[in-house]
């Protein structure tokens, strides 16, 4: 680990930079710019009231975020001479407003938080960010704890995040309808033919007792990402032709009432939250943010249909390992020019590390790092099902994929993405020429 006066260095060498860089400027801006390297230093040794060294850390939603305050409690007991300052930028436009912060010549964050890979690639094309793989390799940490999500941010043969918080997609079903029709629950191994037909043999299409046998959310990750479970595929590939038998499975499901019709439900604004809470969807595919929100809602009795509820693992198809899923993660950053890096350091690992799972865990939430204990503590929480081994084992997942993987045209991909598949899932075009459509617009984007 390296020493913590590595700041201290660093703020030196800023100072005889900025006087080497002034060698031919008036002596006033040379002054001042002597005393802005000294002002940089003192903000970099400065201690809080009581003497303790305090690290900036950017977050948003502080009021509504349960875990970060027993993060801070348990880093600080055993670093007794450090004190965690919390920065809410706000979460509605918190990647733009970190960029500007952290572009800016004001910013002192020690930690940074990062909400999604696309402002993730922008931070790092921006160079505002450390590299850690000289940490990582000074703190020994064992990336295959993550299950193949650092191989998927790293850029240039560097990592410049470490993921704490995982959500990943399962699939979500009620077990009073398969009680009622007699039929088995999911499992967690579960090919998409097998998947198929579970549905349809939920399916009921009685006028006014209508049951679905599987729900589909309009965004595209609900039926595109289907295709990138087996690992040789991704959303960036340029050539979507792996994604035809699932469009084909799903418009099939939809045509014969097995699943809502998506044009209604984008006209009609339906949230996957409403249509699962109506008691009327027998499996839907959505991510384990969902668990919270379920659990909460049964608990102050606004749901009152879907009380019997459960999780399995993600349909695959044949040859690919059950558990292999989806994911998006949030993640921990060093700014270039934090003042307390080596100390920023700790806190990261710390909290993207397997303490910092344990305490995430113990509030309901997904961490980075699932191990069996973990999940323990996720399953154990009030309102998860706890009569049945399928839900709690689907939590424990094999490789996880990144719903977007790093590119610094991922924005540019995303629209044309998600315009093919709104009309393919309105019927405006057909999956052939939707794919079509994909692989000449996207061919075009990565070409350039």
């Amino acid at each position: 680990m390296k020493k913590r006066m590595l700041s201290i260095t660093l703020a030196c060498a800023m100072v005889a930079a900025s006087l080497a860089g002034c060698a031919g400027a008036p002596k006033d801006a040379t002054k001042a710019s002597s005393e802005s390297a000294a002002e940089t230093k003192q903000s970099e040794t400065t201690k809080s009231a009581d003497g303790k060294t305090t690290l900036k850390w950017s977050v948003w939603d502080i009021s509504s975020t349960t875990y970060y305050q027993p993060l801070i409690d348990a880093f600080e007991k055993a670093h007794p001479d450090v004190k965690i300052e919390m920065v809410d930028l706000g979460s509605t436009d918190y990647q733009t407003v970190l960029a500007t912060e952290l572009t800016g010549s004001g910013s002192n964050f020690d930690v940074v938080t990062v909400k999604d890979v696309p402002g993730y690639m922008t931070l790092v094309n921006k160079g505002v960010l450390e590299p850690l793989d000289s940490y990582i390799q000074s703190s020994n940490v064992d990336l295959t704890q993550y299950k193949g999500l650092t191989d998927q941010i790293t850029v240039d043969k560097k990592l410049y995040e470490l993921p704490f918080r995982n959500d990943f997609w399962v699939l979500f079903y009620n077990k009073d309808i398969f009680d009622k029709a007699g039929v088995s629950y999911p499992t967690n191994d579960m090919t998409f033919e097998q998947y198929d037909a579970l549905a349809r043999s939920l399916a009921v299409d009685t006028p006014g007792q209508e049951v679905y046998g599987a729900h589909y959310h309009t965004w595209r990750s609900a039926v595109q990402l289907f295709g990138v479970l087996d690992g040789k595929h991704t959303i960036l590939d340029g050539k979507y032709e792996f994604l035809k038998p699932y469009y084909e499975m799903v418009l099939k499901e939809q045509e014969d009432g097995i699943a809502q019709d998506y044009a209604t439900l984008k006209t009609s604004g339906l949230h996957y939250s409403g249509a699962f809470a109506q008691g009327n969807v027998a499996m839907m595919n959505m991510g384990t943010w969902f668990i919270s929100t379920l659990m909460e809602k049964i608990r102050t009795g606004e749901y009152t249909d879907v009380t019997n509820w459960g999780i399995a693992k993600y349909p695959h198809a044949e040859g690919v390992e059950p558990g292999s899923t989806l994911a998006t993660i949030t993640s921990l950053a060093i700014p270039a020019n934090a003042p307390h890096k080596d100390l920023a350091w700790e806190f990261i690992n710390f909290v993207s590390g397997k303490d910092g799972a344990e305490i995430l865990a113990s509030t309901g939430t997904i961490p980075a790092v699932m191990n069996s204990t973990v999940a323990d503590l996720v399953s154990g929480t009030e309102g998860f099902p706890k009569d049945d081994t399928t839900s709690v084992d689907a939590l424990n997942t094999s490789k996880l994929y990144l719903e977007m993987p790093v590119n610094e045209k991922s924005s540019e991909i995303e629209t044309v993405l998600n315009e093919a598949h709104d009309a393919i899932m309105t019927g405006s075009i057909s999956v052939d020429d939707g794919i079509a459509q994909m692989n000449e617009k996207i061919g075009a984007i990565l070409g350039k």
